[in-house]
């Protein structure tokens, strides 16, 4: 899906020019570590360029998104459990849909707006109930 939300404001950021990780943590435990080489941004169409879910996205790692990483719903939730302070400041659009995602933290953002500048290694924790159950459930 992917592409942009023109009914929201912009989200100011700025891209690492040096590798750093990412480690995300899903529900079960499993731990997956990315180097991110901020030559390969953006690594696909989803999320805004460098952003969380873009690291993940294309690094195999599994994280709802069901608009297509475009700020116009709550599944890509996580929660910046290290490096919070090297990502870009949330807009007022993005805490108005963190305000629909349950079991929010001070350290919560949605993975599509958060865009870390490589100044400090990520690690985030991927909640349990960022699952779509209807795709999920069988």
């Amino acid at each position: 899906m992917g592409g942009t939300n023109p009914y929201i404001e912009k989200a100011e950021y700025e891209l690492p020019n040096t590798a750093y990780t990412v480690t995300f943590v899903q529900p079960d435990g499993t731990v997956t570590t990315v180097t991110v080489n901020p030559a390969q941004i953006p690594f696909g169409e989803t999320g805004l360029p460098g952003s969380l879910l873009d690291i993940a996205m294309g690094n195999g790692v599994d994280l709802e998104h069901v608009c297509g990483g475009v700020c116009a719903c709550s599944t890509c939730h996580v929660v910046v459990k290290e490096g919070l302070a090297s990502c870009n400041e949330g807009t007022d659009d993005e805490y108005d849909q963190l305000d629909e995602a349950p079991m929010t933290t001070l350290q919560s953002r949605l993975s599509c707006q958060c865009v870390p500048n490589g100044t400090q290694n990520i690690v985030v924790e991927i909640p349990a109930v960022n699952k779509n159950l209807v795709r999920e459930g069988h």
